[in-house]
Protein backbone atom coordinates (compact mmCIF):
# COMPACT_ATOMS: atom_id res chain seq x y z
CA UNK A 1 0.00 0.00 0.00
CA UNK A 2 1.18 3.25 -0.89
CA UNK A 3 2.09 6.01 1.86
CA UNK A 4 0.44 9.73 1.13
CA UNK A 5 2.62 12.72 2.42
CA UNK A 6 -0.06 15.41 3.19
CA UNK A 7 1.24 18.88 4.22
CA UNK A 8 -1.79 20.75 6.26
CA UNK A 9 -1.97 24.22 7.38
CA UNK A 10 -3.37 25.37 10.69
CA UNK A 11 -4.48 28.79 10.03
CA UNK A 12 -5.01 31.06 12.60
CA UNK A 13 -6.73 34.30 11.74
CA UNK A 14 -6.53 38.02 14.11
CA UNK A 15 -8.87 36.59 16.26
CA UNK A 16 -6.99 33.27 16.73
CA UNK A 17 -9.80 31.15 15.13
CA UNK A 18 -8.22 28.21 12.55
CA UNK A 19 -9.81 27.87 9.16
CA UNK A 20 -11.55 24.70 8.42
CA UNK A 21 -12.44 23.34 5.33
CA UNK A 22 -15.48 20.68 4.48
CA UNK A 23 -14.05 17.97 2.32
CA UNK A 24 -16.17 17.36 -0.88
CA UNK A 25 -18.16 14.19 -0.58
CA UNK A 26 -17.17 12.59 -3.57
CA UNK A 27 -13.60 12.76 -1.85
CA UNK A 28 -12.06 10.24 0.29
CA UNK A 29 -13.50 11.27 3.70
CA UNK A 30 -15.99 13.39 2.15
CA UNK A 31 -18.24 15.37 4.03
CA UNK A 32 -16.07 15.90 6.98
CA UNK A 33 -13.67 19.04 8.22
CA UNK A 34 -10.12 19.00 7.91
CA UNK A 35 -6.75 21.73 7.82
CA UNK A 36 -6.78 22.72 4.38
CA UNK A 37 -3.51 21.45 2.25
CA UNK A 38 -2.68 18.55 -0.09
CA UNK A 39 -0.16 16.23 -1.47
CA UNK A 40 4.03 16.81 -1.13
CA UNK A 41 4.94 15.92 -4.53
CA UNK A 42 8.30 13.96 -4.94
CA UNK A 43 11.13 16.11 -4.34
CA UNK A 44 8.91 18.60 -2.76
CA UNK A 45 10.00 20.33 0.15
CA UNK A 46 6.82 20.09 2.85
CA UNK A 47 6.76 23.92 3.77
CA UNK A 48 7.02 24.58 -0.03
CA UNK A 49 4.38 22.19 -0.71
CA UNK A 50 2.10 23.71 2.41
CA UNK A 51 2.68 27.22 0.34
CA UNK A 52 1.68 26.21 -2.98
CA UNK A 53 -1.59 24.13 -1.69
CA UNK A 54 -2.72 26.81 0.54
CA UNK A 55 -2.42 29.41 -2.58
CA UNK A 56 -3.91 26.69 -5.12
CA UNK A 57 -6.88 26.15 -2.74
CA UNK A 58 -7.15 29.40 -0.91
CA UNK A 59 -5.47 31.78 -2.58
CA UNK A 60 -3.50 32.87 0.40
CA UNK A 61 0.24 33.68 0.19
CA UNK A 62 1.66 31.86 2.97
CA UNK A 63 4.22 34.59 4.89
CA UNK A 64 5.30 32.48 7.87
CA UNK A 65 5.26 28.58 8.92
CA UNK A 66 6.20 26.77 11.68
CA UNK A 67 6.19 22.99 12.56
CA UNK A 68 3.75 21.79 14.75
CA UNK A 69 3.42 17.93 14.47
CA UNK A 70 4.07 14.55 12.22
CA UNK A 71 1.41 12.15 12.46
CA UNK A 72 0.82 8.73 10.41
CA UNK A 73 -2.71 6.85 10.01
CA UNK A 74 -3.82 3.90 7.84
CA UNK A 75 -7.23 3.78 6.62
CA UNK A 76 -6.99 0.56 5.67
CA UNK A 77 -7.43 1.96 1.66
CA UNK A 78 -4.30 4.65 2.16
CA UNK A 79 -1.85 5.58 4.88
CA UNK A 80 -1.39 9.20 5.08
CA UNK A 81 1.82 11.07 6.62
CA UNK A 82 0.26 14.24 7.61
CA UNK A 83 2.91 16.62 8.13
CA UNK A 84 1.33 19.99 10.24
CA UNK A 85 2.44 23.62 10.14
CA UNK A 86 0.77 26.53 11.91
CA UNK A 87 0.36 29.55 9.84
CA UNK A 88 -0.22 33.01 11.87
CA UNK A 89 0.87 35.15 8.30
CA UNK A 90 -0.49 35.59 5.84
CA UNK A 91 -1.47 37.68 3.13
CA UNK A 92 -4.89 37.47 0.80
CA UNK A 93 -8.52 36.47 1.94
CA UNK A 94 -9.31 32.86 2.27
CA UNK A 95 -11.71 31.50 -0.13
CA UNK A 96 -12.53 28.10 -1.70
CA UNK A 97 -11.12 28.15 -5.20
CA UNK A 98 -12.15 24.28 -5.53
CA UNK A 99 -15.63 25.20 -4.36
CA UNK A 100 -14.98 24.04 -1.09
CA UNK A 101 -16.96 25.26 2.18
CA UNK A 102 -14.90 27.35 4.43
CA UNK A 103 -15.23 28.15 8.66
CA UNK A 104 -13.13 30.33 10.65
CA UNK A 105 -13.52 28.53 13.76
CA UNK A 106 -12.39 29.00 17.79
CA UNK A 107 -10.12 26.54 18.82
CA UNK A 108 -12.56 25.73 21.74
CA UNK A 109 -15.05 24.87 19.34
CA UNK A 110 -13.21 22.44 17.19
CA UNK A 111 -14.23 19.34 19.13
CA UNK A 112 -17.62 19.71 18.01
CA UNK A 113 -16.88 19.20 14.08
CA UNK A 114 -15.95 15.51 12.72
CA UNK A 115 -12.89 15.23 11.09
CA UNK A 116 -10.92 12.52 9.38
CA UNK A 117 -9.29 10.16 11.60
CA UNK A 118 -5.91 11.26 11.27
CA UNK A 119 -6.51 14.88 11.61
CA UNK A 120 -7.88 14.00 15.39
CA UNK A 121 -4.61 14.49 17.48
CA UNK A 122 -4.12 17.87 15.56
CA UNK A 123 -7.79 18.38 17.29
CA UNK A 124 -6.15 17.42 20.62
CA UNK A 125 -2.97 18.95 20.54
CA UNK A 126 -4.81 22.28 19.65
CA UNK A 127 -7.18 22.07 22.10
CA UNK A 128 -4.27 20.87 25.06
CA UNK A 129 -2.36 23.97 23.95
CA UNK A 130 -4.98 25.88 24.06
CA UNK A 131 -6.01 25.04 27.77
CA UNK A 132 -1.88 25.60 28.57
CA UNK A 133 -2.36 29.52 27.04
CA UNK A 134 -5.23 30.04 28.65
CA UNK A 135 -3.43 28.70 32.15
CA UNK A 136 -0.53 30.66 31.60
CA UNK A 137 -2.87 33.89 30.93
CA UNK A 138 -4.93 33.39 34.01
CA UNK A 139 -1.91 33.06 36.61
Amino acid sequence: MSQIRVAAGVIFNAGNEVLLALRPLHKHQGGLWEFPGGKVEAGEKVEAALARELLEELNIVVGQAEPLLVTEHDYGDKQVVLDVWVVRKFSGDPHGREGQSLRWVPVAELAGYRFPKANEIIVARLLADSLKQSDKEST
